[in-house]
């Protein structure tokens, strides 16, 4: 255990190429999902959060049964639509970083639409009331409520990074985990622990344990901002 430990501390000294690469495709899959994700969820939530029309309660409820949609059946939809018979086969996806980038949309965007949608309900009364009383228009009241939720937005993304970061199941299934193509750092991990490959598994878990506890440091740091 020791030997290991310190030889992956020696492949992150030394910038091992095979590490960096499998560092390079997480952070672009992971950042291009959790930014789509957001620019998709954070619009609908606030939508949701200050609306009242019939059958939002209906929708609310698939949002957060969708919020806990397991990454594996989300895998197979996706592998299942980019497949050589599947309706999107012509996009060619299947064993893609695009094709994991869509996948972990899939899995993101109901959560950060939950993250929102209860947020901007608690607080729209409130700035509802003001801004009738001034007079503005629906668009302006809309910005406001965004950025009134700033600090909420900059939280559910990094939640939604988090998320990314840690997703096996998906990814797993619709980019194969190809070396230098789609390998990253969870399915890394779990293929080199199966090889014996202690020492890069290793590397791989302290790198994605400390980006882990930098997204926690940040979110503290924003919720505590918050308060003040």
């Amino acid at each position: 255990m020791g030997t290991a430990f310190e030889k992956a501390i020696g492949l992150i000294a030394a910038g091992d190429e095979t590490l960096l690469d499998i560092i390079s495709v997480t952070l672009k899959m992971s950042l291009s999902s959790s930014i789509l994700a957001l620019l998709i969820g954070v619009p609908f939530g606030v939508f949701l959060g200050s609306s009242h029309f019939r059958g939002k309660k209906v929708i609310v409820v698939i949002n957060r049964t969708l919020m806990g949609l397991p990454p594996v059946v989300c895998g197979l939809l996706c592998f299942l639509m980019f497949c050589g018979v599947g309706p999107l086969r012509h996009l060619k996806l299947l064993y893609t970083v695009k094709g994991m980038v869509i996948a972990q949309i899939i899995l993101i965007t109901p959560i950060v639409v939950g993250s929102m949608e209860p947020f901007v309900d608690g607080i729209y009364p409130m700035i509802r009331d003001t801004s009738e009383g001034l007079g503005l228009s629906k668009g302006r009241i809309t910005k406001l409520l965004i950025n009134e939720s700033r600090y909420q937005i900059v939280s559910t993304y990094l939640l939604a990074l988090s998320r990314a970061l840690a997703e096996v199941g998906a990814v797993s299934m619709v980019g194969g985990a190809i070396i230098f193509k789609t390998n990253v750092m969870t399915t890394a991990i779990m293929n080199y622990t199966n090889m014996g490959n202690f020492q890069m598994a290793m590397a791989l878990g302290i790198i994605l344990m400390g980006m882990s506890l930098v997204i926690n440091i940040v979110v503290s740091l924003i919720q505590r901002g918050s308060e003040i």
